[in-house]
């Protein structure tokens, strides 16, 4: 059967991809990725923290062959999860945002009792699956026309190197807060690939950086996880610390966290290309979204509400230990006495040791008679070590004011 002609091919590909609502489209060959040889050397800095699936897939990283024998060619796709900003009620909690930043909710104040969600995580459906369905759509019209055309559709799950790609294909730079970024529509978009065993006609690469001499995106970052310019300390990263990271947060960034419960925004709403991201351009409906959760509310979920709730968002990535805990983080920020009860309650009756230690922390920063009662009548009960560390010092800390 004849090869269809790289130039169709493409163009009709990119057409169906504007119907699907990818509001950016490019081809790019499919060869070693350029910034494998670093993204291994992040890799044996230690630096992806304990997400180990990254590791473990080193090798699979080197080639889009990995991910379809025979692969020739990787069109990447951009769906925008920009919808404009949405109503947060006024608060008195305000995270540590320098002046200058250019989206409404950079240093956007929190109200008290709610936690911050990242913009990618605003719908209520999870991203995966509606961007699956329209790569489904997508290939499913492609085949019809080139049923020798082999074809596979991944959103973030396979062992591709997104950025290298769309820079490749011509969809921008990677800046330098590791973020791709486009120069009319800034970094609010997911990233999306359709990899062929066909020839295209392949895009221009986006040879230029943009970023110029502007820093705002690494001294903005709360919990300073840019060590230099294009690197990315996992480790040290609000969105990983909240989402992949399992088990207490380390002590020295917890205040960092600030009032974000599930990922952070703070580098890409400071960053002055976003000034062009645009709603018309979204993916997402704009009518489902949720930017804040209340956090006593979260702490009262048990296994099965915790499931009906996130089972099909992001969210669900937290596990239930994991988003209670950051709840408790949240909530010690905020120091609002109201919330005792609720971080009383955990460290009393909570099974979970990761977030028995997190309301005692908390506890710990709020202060008063009832927080430092409700840590020494649970000393004495307590009998996992870490939970009883986190009880000593958060009473020492009282003690000292």
């Amino acid at each position: 059967m004849q090869s269809p002609d790289p130039e169709e091919l493409t163009q009709s590909l990119k057409s169906l991809a504007v119907e699907a609502k990818f509001f950016l489209c490019g081809a790019a060959p499919a060869i070693r990725p350029p910034h494998y040889d670093f993204f291994c050397q992040w890799l044996d800095g230690g630096l992806a923290g304990t997400m180990e699936y990254l590791p473990k897939r080193r090798e699979a990283y080197a080639h889009p062959r990995s991910v379809l024998d025979h692969a020739r060619s990787v069109l990447m796709l951009g769906a925008s999860y920009y919808t404009g900003d949405v109503d947060m009620p006024t608060g008195s909690y305000r995270d540590t945002v320098p002046s200058g930043a250019n989206s409404p909710t950079a240093g956007e104040t929190a109200p008290l009792g709610s936690g911050r969600i990242a913009r990618y995580a605003w719908a209520i459906d999870d991203y995966h699956d509606w961007i699956h369905s329209r790569l489904k759509g997508l290939m499913a019209q492609a085949q019809l026309r080139w049923p020798s055309v082999k074809i596979r559709g991944v959103v973030d799950t396979a062992p591709l190197l997104e950025r290298d790609f769309a820079r490749l294909a011509g969809l921008g730079w990677v800046g330098k807060n590791t973020m791709l970024i486009n120069k009319r529509a800034g970094s609010y978009f997911f990233l999306a690939a359709l990899i062929l065993d066909a020839e295209l006609h392949y895009d221009l690469p986006h040879e230029s950086d943009h970023c110029g001499s502007c820093t705002r995106c690494l001294t903005a970052c709360p919990t300073q996880a840019f060590p230099e310019p294009g690197v990315l300390d996992a480790r040290r990263c609000i969105s990983y610390l909240t989402i992949e990271h399992r088990g207490p947060v380390p002590l020295e960034l917890r205040t960092g966290l600030g009032s974000w419960w599930f990922g952070c925004d703070v580098c890409q709403d400071v960053c002055p290309w976003n000034r062009h991201a645009h709603p018309q351009n979204s993916a997402v409906e704009a009518t489902r979204m949720q930017s804040v959760v209340d956090l006593v509310e979260m702490t009262e979920l048990d296994e099965a509400e915790f499931r009906a709730r996130f089972r099909k968002t992001p969210m669900w990535r937290t596990k239930r230990v994991g988003a209670i805990r950051n709840a408790a983080y949240v909530l010690g920020n905020q120091k609002d006495l109201a919330t005792i009860p609720a971080l009383e309650r955990l460290l009393h009756k909570e099974s979970e040791p990761t977030i028995r230690g997190a309301a005692a922390w908390a506890l710990g920063q709020l202060g008063g008679q009832q927080a430092m009662g409700a840590l020494e009548k649970q000393q004495y009960v307590e009998i996992d070590p870490e939970v009883i560390d986190e009880i000593q010092r958060a009473l020492a800390s009282l003690a000292k004011r």
